[in-house]
């Protein structure tokens, strides 16, 4: 979850709306944050998520980006990336954890998978995702 006010969060929020992204060969069904409540509430107190499956963080702008992992329960990884799809930079989060992990430079997006996702499969800083959010100009 994007770094920021802390509220305590009971019970996950109602699965978001999907999209269907790519890296590479694999398919992805990512949820999108768009709103702040969302973005702020994003995985926390899910106790499952399918391994095709994710949240996309979408922000307004482009700017410094650090997410954190309280109140989640499921260790994620997290690529933070740039307009065009390319990923900057990937961190493996740990649950229920108040440390911090940011973007190597200011992005609009970021996206969290179950933790080791993109390390099984071979997708690294540099790797260009594919779908609806990165087509378009901005």
């Amino acid at each position: 979850m994007p770094s920021g006010p802390a509220h305590a969060q009971a019970v996950p929020q109602p699965r978001l709306s999907t999209i269907e992204l790519s890296a590479g060969m694999h398919n992805i069904v990512a949820e999108v944050a768009r709103t702040p409540q969302q973005q702020q509430i994003g995985m926390m107190m899910r106790t499952k998520m399918e391994q095709h499956e994710g949240m996309l963080f979408v922000f307004d702008d482009v700017a410094p980006r650090c997410f954190w992992m309280r109140n989640t329960l499921l260790p994620l990884s997290i690529a933070f990336v740039a307009d065009d799809g390319t990923i900057v930079n990937i961190a493996e989060m740990q649950p229920q954890s108040d440390d911090s992990h940011c973007a190597l430079r200011p992005v609009r997006y970021a996206l969290e998978m179950n933790k080791g996702w993109f390390a099984k499969r071979g997708i690294k800083p540099g790797t260009k995702l594919r779908g609806s959010p990165f087509s378009a100009a901005r």
